[in-house]
Parts: structure tokens; sequence; C-alpha cells
């Protein structure tokens, strides 16, 4: 089984709208902290939004440098049933490095919030003036990105067209 890098960005972006949370992973003083997050996808911007306090929220004002990782499948898989290393959970993993931006905004951040729940339901969503105003909405400004699918099958010529 092999690992192979994800160069469509179309196929990029299906896998992280495939999936429901985000891992942000951030750092202060050399102490990592990662929470699961809801997110949307906006080109390339990754929106999220929480309370406007908390650890999250301080760590971010001082360091705003993040790493968001988006992992799809969990399919267990195995060259020889009977050799532990040749275990692999088949599955595609997606690895953003970028930058937060706080929305302060009213509108905008109004816009964002209906770009997050776009990404849950079809619904159409209406929220109340303190439900903006008292949350807090980032956009993560995508820098780098970067796929991969994990337990892939080797190409061989007998098994390149499947």
């Amino acid at each position: 089984m092999r690992t192979l890098f994800i160069e469509d960005r179309s196929e990029i972006d299906r896998i992280i709208r495939s999936c429901k949370t985000c891992y942000v992973a951030m750092s202060l003083n050399d102490q990592p902290y990662v929470l699961p997050m809801n997110f949307a996808l906006d080109g390339d911007v990754v929106i999220l939004h929480s309370a406007m306090h908390g650890r999250m929220w301080d760590t971010l004002k001082i360091n705003p440098r993040v790493s968001i990782n988006w992992t799809l499948g969990e399919e267990i898989a195995w060259q020889d049933v009977q050799v532990g290393c040749s275990y692999r959970v088949k599955s595609s993993s997606i690895l953003i490095e970028g930058t937060v931006e706080f929305v302060d905004d009213y509108d905008e951040k109004y816009q964002c919030m209906l770009k997050t729940m776009g990404q849950y339901s079809d619904m159409p969503f209406k929220f109340n003036e303190p439900a903006i105003k008292n949350v807090g909405v980032m956009k993560v400004h995508i820098a780098s990105i970067t796929g991969k699918i994990f337990g892939a099958k080797a190409i061989t010529p007998w098994n390149k067209n499947q």
C-alpha cells in the first residue's frame, strides 16, 4: 500500500467538504494545542467560529499561525493479516497552514456564519443580532495546502486501469 499526493484542488476541496469536523492546531510558548471545530471552506479561506474568550482565542491573538487537518475514511487494510507492520488505515487527509484574521464587521460575520451553516445543511438560516455580535469569527487564509491518500493500492501494469 502506498501514500499518494493529491494534486487536484477540486479533489482536495471535495474531501474537505465531505468532513464534518476539522482539527485546528496552534501553539503558544512552545505549547501545542489542538481543537476539533466546525468550519466552512470559502475558496482559499477556512471560516471558523467560537466564543470570543478562552485558551484558543487568547493563543490566536498572540500567535495567529495555525495548521488545520481534515481526515476522511477509517478503513483498516493490510497486506498480510499476520504481519502487524503491514496494517494501515485507508484514508484521505488534507493539511493546511495559514494565518488567522479575526472578523469584527457585523455583516461579514453574518455572511461567514451563513457559509458555515451551508457546510452542514441546505436549509436557509437566519441569525439574530445577539448571536452574531457574541460569536467570534475567524478567517484562516491558506498559505499552503497538502493532500494525501494513505493505503492506496500500488499502481502496477496489471491494475493501472482499476
